[in-house]
């Protein structure tokens, strides 16, 4: 059973179904708290939110499983690779079942390390899949040119192919074999990238739209340029990988590597809104919110930005939505005067 091909002409007959996965991980990174933002999100209003969208169908799926302890492994500057790997082999389960149910996949972290679950378990359902990382980081070191040691920096390094050899033997990651290729990636408001990672981007073409080139050309002629790099025929599923300090450290503070002169909020909204539109979203994810860092105004503002940017990734309109059963009414113009 194609289950794209079913979601397809689920989406072209209005019925948009999804369903939300939490990861209370924060062991991919040094801060404590952002392992509480499904919580925090939840709390927020996360599913009353999504459900407000015109014929969105939610189903919460809970949190993944994390385990509390890791088997001790032994390899340099990667710390905690057992939690990392044991939460990840948990959440690629959990995605592939919510794909397979005919919904979106929906998963609210928790740290950027848990990339390696979310597009492990798409790419079990969909191979054809393209990836769009939005992030103001590449996440393509390894374990020998980071310069923290921490997995959250890694993620995309872990899943294509075309690096594999880069890595030397991870114990517990056995059931993890990279198969994505690298001509399936595109980047979003890069800002703040290692030498080793722009080395990997420019010697493997990864189309890649910093934040420089997002101020030249436009967020709309930005990701519309990626989309058809990766996917010239306009048919395949398509993966977004979103980490919140993508934005400006203005629009979203709590945050664990904030960094300033990032993506505004409305042109974060209108990437996911174009995205939206091409009826090809599969999976989502939305990472890094850390409610533990900054006061109360700086985590409302950080979840709300979160929240925004997801519902503009699900369907809601700017625009408001029509009055059922006045969508044949005629709509009359008076020269543009309200």
């Amino acid at each position: 059973m194609n289950v794209f091909r079913t979601f397809a002409r689920n989406i072209s007959g209005k019925v948009n179904k999804v369903g939300i996965i939490g990861v209370p991980f924060e062991k991919g990174q040094k801060k404590y708290g952002v392992s509480v933002a499904p919580a925090a999100l939840r709390t927020a209003g996360l599913v009353e939110q999504l459900r407000e969208i015109e014929g969105l169908d939610v189903k919460d799926y809970g949190d993944v499983e994390v385990p509390a302890q890791g088997e001790p492994v032994d390899v340099d500057n990667m710390k905690h690779l057992s939690l990392v790997s044991a939460c990840n082999r948990n959440l690629s389960e959990k995605v592939a079942t919510v794909l397979r149910d005919g919904r979106i996949a929906i998963t609210i972290g928790g740290d950027h390390s848990i990339g390696v679950g979310t597009v492990d378990g798409h790419y079990a359902v969909n191979e054809d899949m393209i990836l769009i990382w939005v992030d103001a980081h590449a996440d393509i070191n390894t374990n020998k040119t980071s310069g923290s040691g921490s997995v959250h920096g890694m993620p995309v390094a872990l899943l294509v192919k075309e690096l594999a050899d880069y890595w030397p033997y991870l114990p517990t990651m056995d059931w993890q074999v990279p198969k994505l290729s690298i001509k399936s990636l595109g980047y979003v408001g890069l800002r703040s990238v290692d030498a080793y990672e722009r080395l990997a981007i420019q010697k493997h073409n990864v189309p890649c739209f910093t934040m420089e080139d997002i101020e030249e050309y436009g967020i709309g002629r930005s990701i519309n340029h990626i989309l058809r790099v990766l996917d010239p025929s306009a048919n395949k599923p398509i993966h977004v990988s979103f980490d919140i300090d993508s934005l400006d450290a203005l629009e979203a503070p709590s945050t664990g590597t904030p960094v300033r002169g990032g993506l505004t909020l409305r042109e974060a909204v209108k990437l996911m809104e174009i995205i939206h539109a091409t009826g090809r979203l599969r999976a989502f994810d939305l990472v890094e919110i850390n409610p533990a860092l900054g006061n109360d105004s700086d985590r409302k503002k950080t979840i709300e930005a979160g929240l925004c940017v997801l519902k503009a990734a699900l369907g809601f309109s700017r625009k408001g939505t029509i009055p059922q059963g006045l969508t044949d009414l005629p709509i009359q113009t008076n020269n543009g005067n309200k």
